[in-house]
Formats: C-alpha cells, structure tokens, sequence
C-alpha cells in the first residue's frame, strides 16, 4: 500500500479521489451577486470574481418541464472553483429549495460539483443508490444535472459533462486568478473582455 506524506503538503492537503470523483467546484446561492463576491474578495482574498451575464434555461425540475432564471459569478481558490449563484427563478427551481437546505434562510451553500466523461454513466451511478434527480438541463452543447443529497450531506450534488470549450474557460480563469495583483476584484465579462461595476447599475 502506497502512503502519502500528508505533512509534506501545504496546509495537510489531501489528494482527491482520482477520476469521477473529484470535486471541482462549491456553489453557494446569494440574495446579492456583487455584494456576496464583494465580500468573498475582502473576508477571504479570493479573486477575482468573474460575473458572467444572466441567463435562462429550460430544465426539468422533479418530473416537471421548468425553467432557471440565475447570473453567477465564479473565482478560483487553490484547487476549487467558487460559484456564487443569485437565482431570479419565478417559481419552484433547484435554487428556490434553499430555504429547505438551510432552515428558512434562502442562501448558503448549495451544491459540491464534479466533471465526467460519462455523463449517463455518472447520473446513474446516484439513481442506483435510490438518490433522486432533482433538475437536470439537457442541452445538448453540455448537460448538467443535480443530484438531491440534501438529507444524506446537506447539499445538492452537481454533475456537469465534460466538454473541451467549457474546461478551456475554467483553465483561463483559474490562470487569471492564480496572477491576480489584487486590481479590478469584481468583472463583469463582456464581448470585448470585461468592464467593472458602477455602483448606479451593478448589473
């Protein structure tokens, strides 16, 4: 049996599970995008916070065909991915279910969120073990599922399919935050890069 040194590594960091079990990401859901990533810069130093545009998407939420309404904003903190989700859903979504996650309070974490290959072969790994599929979004550019391990870890567990485009973004982003010299914390992503938040309009 092959031991790991864990004293030798920074802060007793511990190697993943290898393979489809590696988490990449936590998601935390917030009443306030550029105010949570605000203070995620100032309490933790993370940054920076990169504010993608608002989007909707069809899904199907509980047997039910719906519709997410979200803006998120992402930074990368050593070997994870921050996602800060602000949900504007107009009726029940993966997102609204909050308040049942954290007793009333409609925002905390929300999801841990792994990347695979297999994406069929993933999702049924967690059907297998009587966990319900609580929204999936087929889109067929790349599908993302989640998971309802609420009861069993307190969190929703997020599938999202591997795709080349989406792991080269994730790749510049952790590279721009890896260099960060502290200037411009919060982006908001344009087509022509980005442009910082005027306190009149944060959207």
């Amino acid at each position: 049996m092959h031991y790991v040194n864990i004293a030798a590594l920074p802060l007793f960091e511990h190697r993943w599970p290898e393979g489809e079990f590696r988490f990449f990401q936590l998601g935390f859901v917030v009443p306030d995008l550029m105010a949570a990533a605000s203070a995620w810069v100032q309490v933790f130093d993370v940054g920076p916070f990169h504010i993608m545009p608002r989007a909707q998407n069809t899904c199907r939420y509980r047997g039910t065909d719906a519709s997410i309404d979200i803006q998120i904003g992402i930074a990368q903190a050593g070997p994870v991915q921050i996602e800060l989700i602000h949900d504007y859903t107009q009726g029940n979504s993966v997102f609204t279910e909050m308040a049942r996650l954290h007793g009333g309070r409609p925002f905390g974490l929300h999801q841990v969120s792994t990347l695979t290959r297999d994406y069929d072969a993933k999702v049924a790994h967690y059907l297998d073990q009587n966990l319900e599929l609580a929204c999936e979004m087929p889109n067929p550019g790349q599908r993302v599922a989640f998971v309802d391990t609420v009861e069993e870890f307190g969190f929703f567990t997020e599938i999202v399919e591997e795709k080349p485009s989406f792991q080269t973004n994730l790749a510049k982003i952790a590279r721009t935050c890896e260099t960060w010299d502290g200037t411009d914390p919060i982006r908001i992503l344009t087509r022509d890069g980005y442009r910082v938040p005027d306190d009149r309009n944060s959207n």
